[in-house]
């Protein structure tokens, strides 16, 4: 069993009382950094640069170097697990992810396949490479999509402000709706469960999307099969981040996960009054502060943290960084958490 140097984060995500609270931040990996940037630059393309692991390792290694963080995050795309089941993806500059086929009815499934580690060894191979060069110096987190999100992309064939087609599609497509979701939960299983053979040391399920459905609908096309990765994952700490799912958090109260995720939007004491005091809290930093001063953004990240509490609690955004926010703001944030008064053990 590897012994890492800096293991804050599992620590805390199983709800044992560390030092200090850890700080990871979403997209920690990305255009932020000029050094991302350089890297960028020898793939033709997005999805290129995606699938070649020793490009993708490289800038999974860069925020640890760079900004200090206490994980890296395997750098890759929710839209894996698409193309592995037989639906490829676009990503479009300054656009977003494009699919030129989408499915829409249960016939159009019979062009979909659960997928295995033949179809993403790529990013097995950029988890065992990075692993390697971090030389166990923090935890690897590894990741996937929510199944709801992944089903609203490969509908809609685009990102969307409504959704307005993957929504439709569960009022008048229920059946085909629930085959897809469960289609989708039996690769994104396969998947993890891959990511921690190669080498992960927790996981994060994002559901991006689940903020745009009804109550009703999430818990009827969400919870379910997040719920089935969740009892899937036994060997790794499991974060769960229902971004805009405000309404739905006591539905994680008691669930089959260690850690849940919560964006700015969330207040972090009423969160903790919904999900009880066992469960890990992630966040919450509005991402928009960071454009702010150095003195706003230390203030603010205080105040944060004194809502969370010394205990139970991983610091980072509520959103993923947005890409031209400055790398020594994100700093800042990661230093503030840093510093702040230890736990007393």
């Amino acid at each position: 069993m590897e012994t890492l140097k800096n293991d804050l984060l599992l620590r805390a995500a199983k709800g044992e009382k560390t030092e200090r609270t850890p700080v990871w931040v979403m997209r920690q990996a990305g255009r932020i950094l000029p050094e991302y940037r350089a890297v960028r630059e020898k793939a033709k393309n997005f999805v290129e640069f995606v699938k070649n692991p020793e490009l993708a390792a490289e800038v999974t290694i860069q925020p640890v170097d760079i900004l200090g963080v206490d994980a890296a995050i395997i750098f890759s795309d929710i839209l894996v697990i698409p193309e592995a089941m037989g639906l490829p993806y676009e990503m479009l500059e300054k656009r977003g992810p494009l699919f030129p086929k989408t499915v829409h009815t249960i016939s159009d499934l019979s062009s979909l396949h659960v997928s295995n580690s033949p179809d993403y060894q790529y990013v097995l191979d950029a988890i065992k490479l990075a692993k390697r060069d971090l030389n166990n110096r923090v935890p690897l987190i590894g990741f996937a999509g929510a199944p709801w999100t992944i089903f609203a992309y490969m509908t809609e064939g685009s990102g969307s402000k409504t959704f307005s087609i993957a929504r439709s599609l569960l009022y008048n497509s229920p059946e085909f709706s629930h085959q897809l979701l469960q289609l989708i939960t039996d690769s994104t299983i396969n998947y993890l469960k891959d990511q921690v053979m190669a080498g992960v040391n927790i996981v994060q399920i994002f559901d991006s999307w689940a903020g745009i459905l009804s109550p009703a609908h999430y818990k009827e096309f969400a919870i379910p099969y997040i719920k089935q990765i969740c009892e899937a994952i036994t060997t790794v700490p499991v974060i769960v981040f229902p971004k805009g799912a405000f309404f739905a958090l006591n539905e994680f109260k008691d669930f089959p996960c260690q850690v849940v995720g919560l964006d700015w939007n969330m207040d972090p004491v009423w969160s903790r009054n919904q999900l009880g005091p066992a469960k890990v809290l992630q966040g919450n930093l509005d991402p928009a502060l960071l454009y702010s001063s150095f003195d706003n953004i230390k203030s603010e990240t205080k105040k944060m943290l004194n809502l969370f509490g010394n205990t139970n609690h991983i610091a980072n955004l509520g959103h993923g960084v947005y890409p031209d926010i400055q790398a020594d703001k994100v700093k800042c944030f990661i230093d503030t958490i840093k510093e702040h008064q230890r736990v007393t053990m």
